[in-house]
């Protein structure tokens, strides 16, 4: 009965740590403010820097220097040995007119997102499946030790 009680609690043992390194973690980036936050910028009457100084300064700006605020923040799932999964994604666009002042304030979810094609265009070498060994080697033929002198 005593060689029994080793395997079994081996067993144990080898099952808490295995469910232990399959559960899920959670990951949070960036900021977004609260509503209570948001209900402190008035539309038409905040700038750039009365809005800077309520809710901080903006994950991203616009491109241009009259573009808006973006505030940006994502919860991404890791399980085991599977690929990291976005599960969750807000984000808040404070924009301006062009004197400056607060335009408009929305807020968006995940599902409010739309999947961007990336186009990549990659310049062809002309080597074909021919390995580094394989050329270095090829080369070994065209040596010229008269060069060398």
């Amino acid at each position: 009965m005593a060689n029994m009680k080793k395997p079994v609690k081996a067993a144990i043992f080898a099952l808490c740590i295995l469910g232990a390194g399959c559960s899920a973690q959670y990951r949070n980036h960036g900021y977004v403010p609260s509503e209570e936050e948001l209900t402190e910028v008035v539309i038409g009457v905040d700038t750039r820097e009365s809005v800077a100084e309520t809710l901080g300064a903006p994950t991203a700006g616009g491109v241009l220097e009259e573009g808006g605020f973006y505030y940006v923040r994502s919860r991404v799932r890791t399980f085991g040995p599977r690929r990291p999964q976005e599960v969750s994604r807000e984000l808040v666009a404070v924009t301006f007119d062009t004197s400056g002042t607060v335009a408009n304030v929305e807020r968006f979810g995940l599902e409010d997102g739309q999947v961007v094609t990336l186009s990549r265009r990659v310049t062809d070498n002309g080597l074909g499946n021919i390995s580094f060994i394989r050329q270095l080697l090829g080369n070994l033929g065209s040596f010229d030790p008269n060069g060398l002198l």
